[in-house]
């Protein structure tokens, strides 16, 4: 019988850019242009300089190598990976497949790859198709079982979806991509804690998600002896995160059902599982003739459920409120559209006060993707926000999401430059040079260089 890792090798090999559907191709650069994007208004976040650091630290500089953004200086691919990885993390506006955030993980990979060794901008795009099918496909199969279990998305199919991006922009066979994806297995991991505990564990986990991605492939290229069944054997991936077996013919998806079609990406520096609520809180503040006395918000328990979602506070970090439906729904109610700057904002006392209002309500009958937001005036007065969405209300075409960026890029003092550069970076590809995306982060206003 033919395995998982075999079928999805051979899937994976099979993929020609000549062949690829003209809308997946568009939306591989639409994810390109969002995680670049992201990367830059993220210039002034904290994390990235404390990755840089630690990469500096661990692989030192490399003549040569791929770019530390914002800094200059040039590291191993690893090191790059971990260092870019945390800056297109850093806004927490970075794209969603499910609850897996491939972007973070596969564009810093890829593009240090192509930049440190050479390989032509032509696999970009089927790489980072291979990238989000891998992990994609496992994503919505098993992350019902195991993102209750307290594993995180973005790392466990992160590592599966890194390999196998970085085995297709090497070119390696399908023997050696089978093994690329059973090493990957072997080195996945990553839990959801930190969102529960307001900490940043989870801005790194990508970088290091890559790092194992490309590890395992270059095992596989040099040789690794890999299991077979490393997917659905009775210790493998399956049902060591999942706890379950892995459903029969799920392979025969691959092609049929792509998983970068269900890509997504967020208008405001929340959860992923926070975009509803907060639009739906908006469109409810707009009802209301001040704060409400009283919110109850009812969600699916999936997102109810996931770490950081109930917290009350008292906040200290982003990582807490950004999580936090009650946080994200008493600022939008009080505020209007998050910023980064509210969001940072933990002594608010009118925020802080309706946060101890909002009741968080689990009802299995409200979709994901979707609240239900009830909000009682003190007058008694009663406003109901029914708010259902889908991934495809958030899978924005290039002019939609170049509207966004440039919503932000305002914001943080981003020249509208960058954006053309990106613009014409992915409208481009395959032609033009990685060195076009590379050096938009040199307009960063923020921009700390290496003396």
């Amino acid at each position: 019988m033919t395995t998982f890792s075999a079928n999805l090798a051979r899937f994976l090999v099979d993929l020609k850019a000549e062949t690829l559907p003209p809308e997946v191709v568009q939306k591989a650069r639409v994810c390109l242009y969002n995680a670049f994007g992201m990367g830059v208004n993220g210039h002034a976040t904290p994390y990235a300089p404390v990755a840089r650091a630690t990469a500096l630290a661990l692989d030192g500089e490399v003549p040569g190598g791929a770019t530390l953004f914002l800094d200059g200086r040039r590291t191993t691919i690893g090191g790059a990976c971990l260092a870019n990885a945390a800056l297109f993390h850093g806004r927490a506006q970075e794209d969603t497949c499910g609850a897996a955030h491939f972007g973070t993980v596969l564009i810093p990979l890829l593009t240090a790859m192509i930049e440190a060794r050479g390989y032509p901008l032509s696999r970009l795009i089927p790489a980072l198709v291979a990238g989000y099918e891998a992990g994609g496909v496992l994503e919505k199969a098993l992350s019902g079982k195991t993102t209750p279990g307290g594993f995180r998305s973005s790392a466990i199919y992160g590592t599966i979806a890194a390999s196998a991006a970085a085995a297709k922009l090497m070119e390696l066979s399908v023997e050696q991509t089978k093994a690329a994806l059973a090493n990957a297995v072997s080195f996945a991991g990553g839990v959801l804690q930190s969102f529960a505990d307001g900490t940043d564990e989870w801005r790194y986990q990508v970088g290091v998600v890559a790092r194992n991605g490309l590890v395992a492939a270059e095992l596989a290229r040099a040789g690794s002896v890999s299991a077979p069944n490393a997917f659905e054997g009775k210790t493998g991936f399956a049902r060591a995160f999942a706890r379950t077996g892995l459903e029969a013919g799920l392979a025969a998806s691959l092609g049929r059902d792509w998983a970068i079609l269900r890509v997504a990406f967020k208008p405001f520096p929340v959860c992923a599982f926070n975009q509803t609520p907060v639009t739906g809180a908006l469109a409810l503040r707009e009802q209301l003739r001040g704060v409400p006395a009283r919110v109850r918000v009812r969600m699916n328990p999936y997102e109810t459920g996931y770490a950081g979602m109930d917290a009350v506070g008292p906040f200290s970090t982003i990582s807490g409120t950004l999580m936090s439906i009650p946080f994200c729904i008493a600022t939008t109610l009080v505020h209007g559209a998050p910023t980064t700057r509210r969001m940072t904002t933990y002594d608010d006392p009118a925020v802080n006060d309706l946060v101890n209002r909002v009741e968080l309500v689990t009802d299995s009958s409200i979709p994901i993707l979707s609240a239900v937001i009830e909000a009682e005036t003190a007058d008694g007065g009663k406003h109901v926000r029914e708010q259902r969405m889908t991934a495809l209300d958030y899978a924005y075409d290039l002019p939609t999401l170049s509207a966004m960026l440039r919503r932000i890029g305002n914001e943080e003092g981003v020249p509208m430059s960058a954006f053309d550069r990106l613009e014409r970076f992915v409208e481009r590809l395959p032609q033009g040079a990685i060195d076009d995306a590379i050096s938009v982060f040199t307009l960063a206003p923020s921009q700390a260089r290496a003396a």
